[in-house]
């Protein structure tokens, strides 16, 4: 009990419990968001086969996507819900040109028993910000 007493060692302690805390905050945040970034998104793609859904228009999705993205609007995505994957533990990542429409859609993807389903924040445009490729009329830019 002696250790709790002591100044220097209450002092320490504080500090332990404050650093903890900050090393936890970007997971607890990130949590309450939603979004992944392009980052974790390639990572998801490359090592646990996440599969990508452009929720855009036809004609936005042909002006540039991701290279594996499949096209499904989200006007026809609760029509569409059971082709997104066989397997429903597979991770799921929805993109639109700003990441507003994906948020709205990861609802309904979720509700229909999706496991993992991730939206990447700031869709396509934060994509192609951070120097990702992007498909444009079957040529990869």
């Amino acid at each position: 009990m002696k250790f709790f007493t002591e100044y220097q060692n209450i002092a320490l302690i504080v500090i332990a419990l404050v650093s903890g805390a900050l090393l936890l905050w970007p997971a607890i945040a990130r949590r309450g968001r939603g979004g992944i970034s392009a980052a974790e998104a390639t990572t998801l793609i490359n090592r646990r086969n996440a599969i990508v859904i452009d929720v855009r228009p036809s004609a936005e999705y042909a002006k540039g996507h991701l290279p594996s993205a499949r096209n499904v609007e989200s006007s026809e995505l609760q029509a569409k819900i059971g082709q997104i994957a066989k397997n429903k533990n597979n991770p799921v990542v929805l993109v639109c040109q700003t990441g507003q429409q994906s948020q709205r859609a990861s609802h309904t993807v979720s509700e229909a028993g999706y496991a993992e389903v991730h939206v990447l924040e700031g869709g396509v445009d934060a994509w192609q910000k951070a120097g990702m490729p992007v498909v444009k009329q079957g040529a990869v830019k």
